[in-house]
């Protein structure tokens, strides 16, 4: 029997949640909404969700809050946040407190479908992968893939998700030449063609994490005009 996925909508405008739960629905959903923050948190304690679509703009709690939240118990549930707040610097917030994706209103139905199945997608592959390699050792770095914690040394990081994945995607690839448009469509499942620097500024993060000398990487390393290549220290 097919999984049915479970959805938590958070939307307090009645007319588009009731919208969104029917159309979630005919797309095979199973989907619980709340209409305020305090409520939201209420079922993600009593309930085990797949993914969470989530206003900012809420009663009680607002998404930020609640995105925190979801993210210090659960490092893995896949949040995308649906707000009609457009500036870069609420996306970054939404980003940094733990959303996944970050989709503005107006939007286009299919472009939300598409969203949700990837990352539903890509929530399925790490799970799979984090069962055969829960935890990694390079050099002097370690990293727990199940938490996103990982440390060099002395000293302790807390990843997001998306430095776990890339990570995870490099190491699983070692010795193997990996494109920014193969990490874009399976770490991010989004159209390569639309996202450029994204892929560069991940890997960059990476390098100042794990490195020993960032400009000067010997584990994650670019090939000019091809993309990048985990080596590990043998």
């Amino acid at each position: 029997m097919t999984h049915k996925y479970l959805i938590l909508l958070v939307e307090d405008e009645e007319s588009l949640a009731i919208g969104l739960e029917f159309n979630l629905s005919q797309e095979n959903y199973d989907v619980v909404w709340a209409r305020d923050g305090k409520k939201a948190l209420e079922l993600i304690e009593k309930r085990k969700f797949d993914l969470i679509i989530l206003d900012i703009m809420l009663p009680y709690y607002d998404g930020f809050e609640i995105a925190s939240r979801v993210r210090h118990n659960d490092p893995q549930m896949p949040i995308l946040m649906l707000t009609a707040r457009t500036s870069a610097d609420d996306r970054v917030k939404g980003l940094e407190t733990g959303a996944d994706d970050y989709m503005t209103k107006p939007f286009h139905l299919k472009e939300l479908w598409l969203r949700v199945k990837g990352m539903l997608k890509r929530k399925a592959w790490y799970q799979n992968s984090l069962a055969e390699q829960p935890r990694f050792r390079f050099g002097k770095n370690e990293v727990n893939f199940s938490d996103f914690t990982a440390k060099r040394g002395s000293r302790l990081y807390n990843l997001t998700q998306h430095e776990a994945m890339v990570l995870k995607y490099l190491i699983e690839k070692a010795g193997t030449v990996v494109s920014r448009r193969e990490l874009l469509q399976n770490v991010w499942h989004v159209n390569p063609e639309i996202e450029t620097r994204t892929v560069d500024n991940f890997i960059a993060r990476l390098r100042r994490y794990f490195e020993p000398n960032p400009s000067r990487p010997k584990y994650i390393q670019s090939v000019r005009g091809a993309g990048y290549i985990f080596r590990s220290e043998s």
